[in-house]
């Protein structure tokens, strides 16, 4: 027994460990191989190495070098996965895991140089509007990025795009390889911070800043207009361009990991389009004048041009923001857009001038809000994208007139907009009306009604306002203005109509007839004088006017002239201080009404007898 537990025996404790362990399987010297095999290449381009002064990119001098280190280093990853899975604590998988950490900090700084080489022809706004062959070549698998670069060369392909797909080949090699590693964070982390600054660069260079409400405020309008402008095409550029290039690379080079994807675009876009989409929404929140709705729709015009291209680029979740604030700022834009319309249309009825135009010519409010709705037709498309679909009921409950006037036999587009400049332009009437009470003489505002009514009827009929209000519309402001052209008739010279007897009374006396002249002279000087100062500005008006006042004064003038002329010849001596007016100067006068002032005066020579004389108003007539 003693002999057989005896301590020489035993054997030495290194031998029995030699003895127990288990012989290596085939798999396990492959491993040891491949282990061996990649420490050699990643010896050769370690970045630590004293043997390498000076960095040389391994992707830009031997292409084929590099993708021989990019299959070492996933060999390499295979092996330390069958180390794991066979024995999680070996020697082996420690040596296999300080080579990957060479080979990663390799990757690292290979990645960081492509990027930083290639700054200009990877810039988001030269890939985006690259050729048509780029943009294929972002779409490619790895297995066909071989073969591109292949028939890149065959046809020749411009050194520039070439150039930009080999970047984003190894680019899109090296993150494949550091994130399949483990090395995501450290991958991202480096494009984050490199894009970043190319696309602040670039959206610097486009004048892309933040704004502050106080700035905007402090604008006063042109200077507002031309910032307007300048963002217009910016914001064009900036969607466009450089956030769609910038996409398109991202997506590219992260094709492997959605979330890291998600993460880098959201970190080099998100500042720069939040800072872009912003800025329309503190304009709306400025301050508001009618002048300023152009700008608004410029803005809303834009950036709704601009959604589906917002919409497509920042799909992801982590971009939600920037979809955010661009629907607040078409929002906010058409809050403000509406309610500068209805505060325009309050300030017409405010209108507080107490001072009658002159001579019943057209009112400077009527130049005013015409001109200002002439420019909003112009600009329907925006303008119908918002206004509210209710604008119609909206624009007839504010409206002081009837309902009638919103009705139309036939459907107009745009009637949201129809109705609301309808409604504009109604509100001006209402407020014409006002300001005809101004006047002393009723005649003189019955014609400043006309004349305004006129001027509007022409500003719509010769502009786009024809085309959203209708045919019917204008018919009904037309027939007002006979209307109100009949009234200032009627009022203005029924005094010399009353002054000339009827023709019943054609046999009176001499006395009575002398009666009649006196007073006719009398009412038509007056009449006349007072007129001379009034004015008609639309010649179509004006000589509509002046042929009907002629067509009721002459005729009946004529009537009682020829028939009293004779009767009272032989008896009058001083004739041509009764008989002022033949009836080729009564219409010479009628004619001259509106023009000028023409005196009318005592000495002018005898009228010539109507029998031989021709009225120059009648050949006109």
């Amino acid at each position: 027994m003693a002999t057989l537990f005896s301590l020489s025996k035993i054997p030495d404790s290194n031998k029995l460990s030699t003895l127990t362990k288990p012989p290596r399987t085939i798999s396990e010297s492959m491993m040891q191989e491949t282990i061996e095999n990649v420490r050699i290449i990643v010896a050769k381009w370690d970045p630590s190495s004293p043997s390498l002064e000076k960095f040389t990119s391994l992707f830009k001098e031997n292409r084929t070098e590099a993708e021989e280190f990019i299959k070492c280093v996933e060999d390499l990853r295979r092996a330390m996965h069958f180390l794991v899975a066979q024995r999680s604590c070996s020697d082996q998988l420690v040596a296999a895991n300080n080579l990957l950490k060479i080979a990663m900090l390799r990757l690292e700084k290979e990645f960081y140089y492509i990027l930083s080489a290639n700054r200009d022809c990877l810039s988001p706004e030269s890939v985006s509007s690259g050729s048509s062959r780029l943009s294929r070549s972002l779409s490619f698998s790895n297995s066909e990025e071989e073969e591109n670069d292949d028939r890149v060369a065959s046809e020749g392909g411009d050194s520039q795009t070439s150039k930009v797909e080999r970047a984003l080949s190894g680019l899109k090699m090296i993150a494949e390889s550091m994130i399949s590693s483990g090395y995501s964070k450290e991958c991202g982390k480096i494009y984050r911070i490199t894009r970043k600054s190319i696309v602040d660069e670039e959206l610097y260079r486009l004048g892309v800043r933040s704004y502050n409400p106080s700035q905007i405020m402090r604008l006063d309008h042109k200077s507002l207009q031309q910032q307007v402008n300048k963002w217009i095409q910016a914001a064009k550029v900036a969607v466009k361009s450089i956030f769609r290039g910038e996409k398109m690379i991202c997506d590219h080079v992260f094709a492997v990991s959605e979330t890291i994807k998600q993460t880098c675009i959201a970190h080099t876009t998100m500042e720069g389009a939040m800072n872009l989409l912003r800025f329309p929404e503190l304009v709306a929140k400025g301050k508001r004048s009618p002048e300023k709705i152009f700008l608004v729709m410029n803005l809303f015009e834009t950036v709704s041009e601009l959604w589906p291209e917002i919409e497509s680029i920042f799909s992801y979740e982590l971009l939600s923001p920037i979809k955010l604030q661009a629907i607040s700022s078409i929002n906010k834009l058409t809050e403000s857009a509406q309610t500068i319309l209805s505060e325009f249309g309050s300030s017409i009825q405010k209108n507080s001038s107490k001072t009658p135009f002159p001579g019943g010519g057209i009112h400077p409010l009527t130049h005013t809000v015409m001109d200002y709705v002439v420019l909003l037709a112009d600009n329907a498309g925006a303008l119908s994208e918002i206004l509210p679909d209710d604008a119609a009921e909206n624009a007839a409950a504010q409206s002081p007139f009837p309902e009638s006037y919103f009705d139309s036999p036939s459907p107009i587009p745009n009637s949201g907009v129809a109705s609301r400049l309808a409604w504009i332009i109604l509100v001006l009437l209402c407020k014409l009306d006002s300001k005809a009470e101004l006047y002393k003489d009723i005649g003189l505002s019955y014609l400043f009604l006309a004349n305004n009514l006129q001027f509007i009827v022409e500003k719509v009929s010769a502009t786009a306002l024809k085309l959203l209000l209708g045919q019917n519309w204008v018919s009904k402001l037309q027939k007002k203005v006979k209307l109100y052209a009949a009234n200032y008739e009627s009022v203005a010279w029924s005094k010399v109509l009353a002054s000339l007897p009827p023709p019943a009374e054609a046999e009176s006396s001499p006395a009575a007839i002398k009666e009649h002249f006196r007073k006719f002279n009398a009412a038509f000087e007056a009449a006349y004088r007072k007129q001379s100062a009034w004015t008609v500005p639309d010649p179509k008006l004006r000589d509509e006017i002046k042929v009907s006042i002629a067509r009721k004064v002459v005729p009946a003038y004529r009537r009682f002239y020829e028939s009293c002329y004779v009767a009272i010849l032989s008896e009058e001596r001083n004739l041509e201080l009764l008989v002022r007016f033949s009836p080729d100067n009564l219409g010479n006068y009628l004619s001259d009404l509106f023009h000028k002032t023409v005196e009318i005066s005592a000495d002018s020579s005898p009228p010539p007898s109507p029998l031989t004389s021709q009225s120059k108003l009648a050949r006109c007539l």
